[in-house]
């Protein structure tokens, strides 16, 4: 394609129909609005095909490959997943998460060594999310037959967040291992000018000695 091809509205009557399609599917990613839906179609429109074979292929073998792994719910393309099969690792500390981008950024850190579980959602009675569309009966049983010492509970701490790790705490009450919670607070640049309510409780709340 020659250099003066330029995004345009979608809304034009001229948009080729291949186009047109391929914006509006770049636009049910999240988001994505139609300004950049255009961008990107037409990015992909003027690269190289091999990039766009690159691109293609990786879709698809994200689509095609990767699984749960029938341990933890993480992604992986082995059963069980690397993390889980590693020797290595603290077999002692369950790491509970929200979703596998959670996990990622935990893992990212560097800092905690143990196993995980993913919930892959939250509790939210608004949206009619009960325990039975999460991944907790199988983290209950875990809780049950596995030697774990610790079960730290990584969730985001919104309403459903909290909810979340309020049942689990319930749940887990009578399996003879020690729940926690990862602390909140100020972050680290932050101002207490604008850090909301909740967020200067559970920092006052997990104070320290110094």
């Amino acid at each position: 394609m020659d250099q003066y091809v330029r995004p345009f509205s979608l809304c034009s009557r001229y948009v080729i129909g291949p186009l047109e399609t391929l914006i509006k599917a770049l636009k049910l990613l999240p988001g994505v609005g139609e300004k950049t839906a255009t961008r990107f179609a037409f990015y992909i429109l003027n690269a190289k095909t091999e990039e766009i074979r690159t691109l293609v292929n990786s879709v698809r073998d994200v689509k095609a490959k990767l699984r749960l792994c029938s341990i933890c719910f993480h992604l992986t393309e082995k059963d069980p997943c690397a993390i889980c099969s590693d020797p290595r690792r603290d077999q002692s500390r369950l790491c509970v998460v929200e979703t596998p981008l959670d996990l990622m950024a935990v893992e990212k850190a560097a800092i905690f060594r143990g196993l995980y579980h993913v919930l892959h959602g939250l509790l939210s009675p608004l949206d009619a999310i009960g325990p039975e569309d999460i991944r907790l009966e199988e983290l209950k049983e875990r809780a049950r037959k596995g030697s774990f010492q610790e079960i730290i509970l990584a969730l985001n701490p919104t309403v459903e967040g909290e909810s979340t790790a309020g049942y689990i705490c319930e749940q887990l009450r009578d399996a003879g291992v020690k729940v926690s919670r990862i602390a909140y607070g100020i972050p680290i640049g932050g101002s207490l000018e604008y850090a909301d309510p909740l967020t200067l409780t559970r920092a006052l709340e997990n104070r320290r000695e110094l």
